[in-house]
């Protein structure tokens, strides 16, 4: 069972002074009834870019053997939390477009009989600044009528978020889509990089060397896989050879899903030409 780093807050050191927000890059803690709550682990990257901003020592990381997330299990915290705290952990699963974690959490809340308020709280209608609109799913980037810079070259997006620690894999543009898993330099090495590779495909960067909890990605790409039955995996990355672990989590994926799929791999260089394209 992989191994995953999980920021645990201790409430009775923690004074609600909200330093650490800002530095949470997943907006996983928001600071509710004058205290900084994780609201939902789920989200949580466990960079721990928050702990040195705590005055008070209040937060640290755990790391821990990962099961599978249990949205009832996190329910049971959460509802402990209170209130606030509960509409907190659904506005913040609606804004990563966890739609089914969300209706089960509401089925919780319903067989345990508790009602929330929504038009005293207003937190669901209203996002707070604490959340993330770095995360949020957006399906409607490409207009190939307006989306132009200012030499008229079209950008081939065509949905947001792209990190790999950001997407939702069940995200509904992922459906039967042809993805495109790119390593973080690839952009800026490669000059047609949006017409030759980027277009009528559905994109996630990453960085094998620098990015933290790969096991995610695995488990992402196994999602994306078998969940969202993608059709193609192409993996373009760098000629240098910490790259080459991109092919390897996908790979990794695509052995463990009970659904094959078709993977290509194409290694660039750093002059910005193809070296290699093949099927795997």
């Amino acid at each position: 069972m992989p191994k995953r780093k999980i920021i645990i807050i201790n409430e009775k050191k923690c004074t609600g002074c909200g330093l650490c927000i800002p530095k949470c890059p997943e907006g996983a803690i928001q600071i509710i009834d004058n205290k900084a709550r994780l609201i939902s682990d789920l989200f949580c990257d466990g960079l721990g870019a928050c702990i040195g901003h705590c005055p008070e020592g209040a937060i640290q990381i755990e790391e821990r053997n990962a099961k599978p997330y249990d949205e009832r299990q996190v329910m049971e915290n959460i509802i402990k939390a209170g209130t606030n705290t509960i509409i907190a952990h659904l506005t913040h699963l609606k804004e990563h477009g966890e739609h089914d974690l969300y209706n089960q959490a509401q089925q919780i809340l319903k067989e345990k009989n508790i009602h929330i308020d929504r038009k005293q709280t207003q937190q669901e209608k209203t996002p707070t600044p604490c959340s993330c609109p770095g995360s949020q799913t957006n399906n409607e980037l490409l207009d190939t009528e307006t989306s132009t810079t200012h030499d008229s070259t079209p950008s081939q997006l065509r949905q947001w978020p792209i990190q790999f620690h950001l997407i939702n894999p069940h995200a509904p543009y992922f459906k039967n889509a042809d993805l495109l898993l790119t390593a973080d330099c690839v952009g800026y090495s490669l000059g047609d990089y949006h017409n030759q590779y980027l277009r009528g495909k559905r994109l996630i960067i990453a960085c094998p060397k620098l990015d933290t909890n790969r096991e995610t990605y695995i488990e992402k790409l196994i999602s994306l896989i078998q969940d969202a039955k993608i059709n193609t995996l192409t993996v373009i990355m760098m000629e240098v050879p910490c790259c080459q672990g991109l092919l390897q989590l996908a790979k990794t994926a695509a052995t463990q899903a009970t659904r094959k799929i078709p993977i290509k791999s194409i290694i660039v260089s750093i002059k910005g030409e193809i070296l290699r394209e093949k099927w795997e």
